[in-house]
């Protein structure tokens, strides 16, 4: 069988290869498809993108935390299984920020029980959110609270915040590993200062006597934060606010 090989080599036996017009033609439909792919390259390699000018951080005050772009997911493991995964839709925090010296800012957050949604698939056969919001072996419809004592900075996007968890009336320590996404001095849509923050928990739900309760589901919950906050006006002026683009 010929191969390529035998075309390197010069094999006399092979036919002729493409001519001069075909391979110039092949050439040409070539360059179709790398010029562009090269030029795209370039166009995002180039100081035009990577040069983009920082902006101002947000300056140090009172913010609270933005409905629109604010949210917190929990999750519990369930038999070994999975993870039982739901959320809470009304959630208030207020930050004291200092811009310069963020471990002596502090923070508080509340949540309403009430307000938890499972997305609990039959509905007609019980009220899942009511259940785990306002029953004693879950919420037992008491609002849960968090109070910051102490901040601590890893690095300029990372630290810890300790405080006070309290629900079903009853406080424990916990910790959130929290990340600094960054700040505007001026978040173009809201035409205010905006501060951004990720952050998560996890606690033993054995810490308030719940372990024995419900024993198919695990002991430890993780909870997930995602924030933006803003000045106390802005968002008295931004209720009606929809997601900026």
């Amino acid at each position: 069988m010929m191969t390529r090989i035998d075309a390197v080599a010069g094999n006399p036996d092979l036919p002729p290869q493409n001519s001069g017009r075909e391979l110039k033609a092949n050439r040409m439909s070539l360059n179709r498809i790398v010029l562009p792919l090269v030029a795209a390259a370039t166009l995002f390699s180039s100081s035009v993108w990577a040069a983009q000018p920082e902006r101002d951080p947000a300056p140090s005050g009172a913010y609270v935390s933005d409905p629109a772009h604010s949210s917190v997911i929990w999750k519990v493991n369930h038999l070994g299984l999975s993870n039982y995964t739901a959320r809470f839709t009304r959630m208030t925090a207020e930050l004291n920020w200092n811009a310069e010296h963020p471990e002596t800012s502090s923070v508080t957050a509340t949540i309403d029980p009430l307000s938890v949604q499972t997305n609990f698939p039959f509905p007609e056969r019980e009220d899942f959110d009511k259940e785990i919001g306002t029953e004693d072996r879950f919420l037992a419809g008491k609002p849960i609270s968090f109070v910051s004592k102490e901040i601590k900075v890893i690095d300029p996007h990372h630290g810890t915040v300790a405080g006070d968890l309290t629900f079903r009336d009853e406080t424990h320590p916990a910790v959130l590993n929290v990340t600094f996404n960054g700040s505007m001095a001026r978040q173009p849509a809201a035409d205010t200062p905006k501060i951004g923050f990720s952050a998560q928990m996890t606690f033993k739900r054995s810490d308030w006597g719940l372990a024995p309760k419900i024993k198919s589901i695990g002991d430890e919950v993780t909870v997930i934060i995602e924030t933006e906050l803003q000045p106390p006006q802005a968002a008295d002026d931004t209720h009606e606010a929809k997601p900026a683009k």
